[in-house]
């Protein structure tokens, strides 16, 4: 029985640790963190009239909204510039233009005096309208450092009251610059205009939007979207394709964004030397009304024209991004110092917009490029996903099946045994 238990324990040991060398991940190239300048991030706070509405919690929406910034300030990480702007907080009366000019910056993107701060939202009470749109025109000018991430969080209990200045092509406008500033959106009371208004700002820049009913609920997103602003990032260059791959921009490995318009085709450039591998992929999001059916594709093709590979991807209107990628592994040459091969990559896509959607600016498009060293040899490629674990794979089988083989000599000879005793 002893050496049974053993037996099997040794196996076990033996199949975890081979399994956690499966597991292992393996370092990334391309789209590593980068770091250096301190995150940024705007709290844009609405105080329109509505957020005296007692309907969270038993209390108003701007006491909940309070008491989250409060702890919201405590808990903010020493190395996160953070800035507070409020929309609606000054003008009482009922000059849509007047009111729509209602922004103010409350207290500077810059390091954080969390007592000054503190005192600026304690001033605060319920006033005017609610121009999302202008606020957040504002917002992406209150940011000091442009190397650094950047991210506004929007807190909201109604939609925007200052057509015809749409919040949504706002945000569009915003992720055009390409300054890698990223909006998320919070929504203080379930309704479906604001749902809408604030899930397509969100969307537009890549950010989220949450729904939110209680203060605890708005505190904990707050800090969780704060502390998010301080993790590294990768802010994506911003790149414009070109109509043909003659034109094209030259790019290396990193992460692009760039804009493309219903039905447009998008070229860009990269040299890949022999014995290198090409690796790319490529998102388009649907920031607004489409059709349901639509597509995305990504090719590789020679100067000449010549396609060498492809990658291409369908959707049915469940997601509001789809992507795809492809890889191009180019043989190593015998020559001291072989010349990089030219490779287009062309991305199209199959999106059409619903009627009455404006087809400007393009769809937000996300390209990630890397070139790596290729694989030594042919057993080193990719085998149904599994990579360089699949001889691990191998090795586990063979271990399996030689402890099953022991496992059973071992019932056998204890069945003797017993048998004979």
């Amino acid at each position: 029985m002893i050496t049974r238990q053993r037996l099997a324990a040794g196996v076990c040991v033996l199949f975890a640790a081979l399994t956690a060398g499966i597991a292992f991940p393996v370092a990334a190239v391309a789209g590593e963190p980068t770091g250096g300048t301190a995150p940024q991030v705007d709290l844009v706070l609405d105080v329109s009239g509505s957020m005296r509405t007692a309907d969270i919690d038993g209390g108003t929406r701007m006491a909940a909204a309070k008491q989250a910034f409060n702890e919201v300030l405590d808990a903010t990480p020493e190395e996160v510039q953070l800035g507070i702007r409020t929309l609606g907080a000054n003008y009482p009366g009922d000059n849509q233009k007047t009111g729509c000019k209602d922004t103010a910056q409350l207290y500077p993107v810059s390091t954080l005096d969390r007592t000054e701060a503190k005192t600026q939202v304690a001033t605060l009470s319920p006033t005017g309208w609610t121009p999302i749109g202008p606020a957040l025109l504002k917002a992406a000018d209150d940011f000091t450092d442009s190397a650094a991430s950047k991210r506004i969080v929007l807190i909201s209990d109604g939609e925007d009251t200052c057509a015809p200045l749409d919040p949504c092509e706002v945000a569009r406008e915003i992720a055009a610059k390409g300054i890698g500033l990223t909006i998320d959106t919070l929504g203080l009371v379930p309704n479906t205009k604001m749902r809408q208004q604030l899930s397509c700002i969100a969307e537009a820049t890549g950010g989220t939007y949450t729904s939110v009913e209680h203060s605890e609920e708005l505190t904990d997103k707050v800090n969780q979207l704060v502390d998010r602003a301080a993790d590294p990032v990768v802010t994506p260059v911003a790149t414009e394709g070109a109509g043909q791959c003659a034109d094209a921009p030259a790019l290396k490995s990193g992460l692009f964004t760039d804009r493309e318009e219903f039905g447009q085709q998008r070229w860009y450039r990269v040299d890949v030397k022999p014995g290198q591998e090409l690796r790319a992929s490529v998102s388009v999001a649907a920031d607004r009304a489409v059709h349901p059916s639509y597509g995305v594709l990504l090719r590789a093709v020679t100067v000449h024209g010549r396609e060498i590979v492809r990658g291409e991807a369908s959707g049915n209107g469940r997601t509001d991004v789809i992507s795809t990628g492809l890889r191009y592994p180019k043989a190593d040459s015998d020559e001291d110092d072989p010349a990089a091969e030219t490779v287009c990559l062309q991305v199209t896509n199959s999106f059409s917009a619903a009627a009455g959607v404006k087809t400007t600016p393009g769809m937000p498009l996300e390209l990630t490029v890397d070139v790596v060293d290729a694989p030594s040899s042919s057993s080193d490629v990719a085998s149904f996903g599994l990579g360089r674990g699949w001889w691990l794979l191998g090795l586990l089988v063979l271990v399996g099946f030689l402890a099953g083989l022991v496992w059973g000599w071992v019932s056998r000879w204890r069945v003797a045994v017993w048998r004979t005793n």
